[in-house]
This record gives structure tokens, C-alpha cells and sequence, in this order.
């Protein structure tokens, strides 16, 4: 059988079925943690204050009696993934308990820097659902899978539909209160000599609030879509603007970009980057700069766990927009084609890094 001949033992043929099991399945690990957190069991074992049963846990979620058994099959992979330990306690009558994980403690609902917001809006049905159109998508003129599968694209529909507008500006400041916490922490020369900032596409001011807080003489200045800005209000070194930043950029000593660009194509962001040129007020010895927060891929030099979160983030980009996670040669071209002519990279943010683009 040429299936047998492909491999050289039986334990490889059964090896490699569980490799292709393993992806077929991994779906159901994020559907967990989704179960997980909307059924609030890490604030629940962070309630309990200690390490919580199976029982106690299913009358904190006031789970139906029947389905107990259930609940312990979701907590075995939930554990099984490293989102929840499972410990022994002695004066209950040895009793299996659950306790949280560092992991699971960034999906509290109270935590300033949780992630819940953040997974229920990337494993939403509205961004999951464009890679059931790939395969359409690929044999069509359709600018992605998303537009295949709803008529329009990604920030069309968020402009339309209230309901998952909310959901996706709750995820995108979820991940910028994080990644703002790190940046004024670690990464403050970014920053340091400037006097005005445009955030750029900066959702609800997040990240720029958190800068103009740590920068007092900071004028920031955040830039988006009408709709995503509606009803909020300034402060005294932080305004919101509405408009589009293909069209116009607001004057400011530096632009700054976090998670925009991998929205993009290359042919749109050479035509932010040229905004950029036209909206710097000051030169590089000033602090003159497009500050960009994203993926820098390296196949070659990252740890496998890493590459495979940025290679997924890259087809998600797929899916449901225009753009891509981008190499550091393929950023370089990306600076070049638009004028830019120097640029330093800080891998500071784990899967992501702090870019620094100049002029000069």
C-alpha cells in the first residue's frame, strides 16, 4: 500500500495521524477557553481565594447539577492547555481543586491588563468564520475570505454592526492597556524629547492616554473613524479626531501606529507611510519619527511557539483583511519604497516589536 511505503514504521503512520488529528482538533482548545471565560471561571477560582473543587466550582457558576460531569470534562482540557492547575486538598478528603495559572489570571475580568476582551473578540464567529471561504476565496477576485463571506470588509462591517463594533473596540483596548503598560514601563526613550504625538487608527485612546499620562508635557492626539470615537472626550494633552488617515494625518513630531499596519497591503502602506512624511513636523535629531508597534517574523531564529502564534496571526490577517505580518526585509522594503531611510527595530513586546522609522 503506497500509504504503508510513505512511512517506515507503523508507530510513524500512527504518529502522523496524531499530528493531523492534533490540527484538525485544535479548534476545539480556543471553543474552550471561549466556554471558560464566558462562563467566568477564572473569577470564580479568584473569588474562592483558594484552590476551588469541581463541585464548589459548578455551584459558583450555577451550573445545572446534571451536566457536573461535563464541567470537569471542560476543566480537564482547560488544565491539560496549562489555563488552570489542578492541585490535592488534604482536608478534603483529598479532593481534586483547581487553582489559576499566570495565564489564566490575564483573563479576570477585573484585571487591568485581561485578555478576556481581546479572545472573545478573535474567536467571535465574525472573524472566525472567513476560513470557511478560503478555499471560495482563493479561486475568486474578492479582496479576502471575510468580504467573500459578508459583502464588505472588516472595518465596513464594525462601522455597520453596533453589536460587534462594541465587542471589537473592547478587544483592541483590552490588548492596547497591555501593551501601553509595557511601553511606558521599558520602552520610554520611544517617546522621550517629544512635544506632540498622533496615535493613528488608536481605537479609543488606550494606548495614548496611558502615554499622555506617563509624558505630562505630551500633546497626543488620537485619529480615527467616526464611528469608533463617537461620544468620547479629551483631555487636557489628549484630543480625538475623526478621520481617515489614508486621506490625512494631523501635524505632529511623531506618528504612531500599533497594530495598524499589519491591516494593510503593501500598495496601502506606502500610502499611510506617505501621510506619515507629510504629517512630521520635526527632524530626526528632534524625535521626528513613525513609531509602529507589530510582528516582525523570523522563521530562522524564533522559538517554534512563537513562530506558529505569529505564522497564525499572518492567516488571520488573511482571512479578514487586506494585509500580513511582515519579515524585517519586507518592513525595510516597505520604508524604502516610501521615502523613509533609516529604522530600528526593539523586540521588546514579545511577539511584537517597537519600530522606529526616521527620515534621515
Amino acid at each position: 500500500m503506497a500509504l504503508a511505503n510513505a512511512v517506515d514504521t507503523t508507530q510513524e503512520l500512527l504518529d502522523a495521524q496524531s499530528h493531523v488529528w492534533n490540527l484538525i482538533f485544535s479548534h476545539i482548545s480556543s471553543m474552550s477557553l471561549k466556554s471558560a471565560i464566558q462562563l467566568g471561571i477564572p473569577d470564580a477560582i479568584h473569588k474562592h481565594n483558594k484552590p476551588i473543587t469541581l463541585s464548589q466550582l459548578a455551584d459558583a457558576l450555577s451550573i445545572n447539577k446534571a451536566k457536573s460531569p461535563a464541567l470537569f470534562r471542560l476543566m480537564r482540557i482547560l488544565v491539560h492547555s496549562k489555563i488552570f492547575d489542578k492541585v490535592n486538598i488534604e482536608d478534603e478528603d483529598e479532593e481534586e481543586a483547581y487553582s489559576l495559572t499566570r495565564a489564566s489570571c490575564l483573563l479576570l475580568r477585573d484585571e487591568p491588563l485581561s485578555f478576556a476582551p481581546f479572545a472573545l473578540t478573535i474567536i467571535d464567529p465574525i472573524l472566525a468564520d472567513p476560513f470557511h471561504h478560503v478555499t471560495e476565496w482563493f479561486k475568486n477576485e474578492s479582496a479576502s475570505p471575510f468580504f467573500t463571506r459578508n459583502g464588505s470588509g472588516l472595518f465596513e462591517l464594525t462601522g455597520n454592526d453596533r453589536v460587534f463594533n462594541q465587542v471589537f473596540n473592547e478587544g483592541m483596548a483590552s490588548d492596547a492597556r497591555f501593551v501601553g503598560s509595557i511601553l511606558v514601563e521599558k520602552c520610554k526613550h520611544v517617546f522621550e524629547g517629544l512635544t506632540s504625538l498622533v496615535d493613528v487608527g488608536g481605537g479609543t485612546g488606550t494606548v495614548a492616554k496611558v502615554v499622555a499620562d506617563a509624558f505630562p508635557g505630551l500633546k497626543c492626539v488620537v485619529l480615527e473613524l467616526p464611528h469608533v470615537i463617537a461620544g468620547l472626550e479629551g483631555s487636557e494633552n489628549l484630543s480625538f479626531v475623526s478621520g481617515d488617515m489614508f486621506e490625512f494625518i494631523p501635524p505632529a513630531d511623531a506618528i504612531f501606529f500599533k497594530w495598524i499596519f499589519h491591516d494593510w497591503s503593501d500598495e496601502d502602506c506606502i500610502k499611510i507611510l506617505g501621510r506619515c512624511k507629510e504629517a512630521i513636523t520635526s527632524s530626526k535629531e528632534k524625535g521626528g519619527k513613525v513609531i509602529i508597534v507589530d510582528m516582525v517574523v523570523d522563521c530562522e531564529k524564533q522559538e517554534d511557539v512563537a513562530i506558529e502564534t505569529q505564522l497564525c496571526m499572518d492567516m488571520l490577517m488573511m482571512a479578514v483583511t487586506t494585509g500580513k505580518e511582515r519579515s524585517e526585509k519586507e518592513w525595510a522594503k516597505l520604508f524604502s519604497a516610501a521615502g523613509f531611510l533609516n529604522y530600528k527595530i526593539t523586540p521588546i513586546l514579545g511577539l511584537r516589536s517597537v519600530i522606529e522609522v526616521f527620515l534621515s
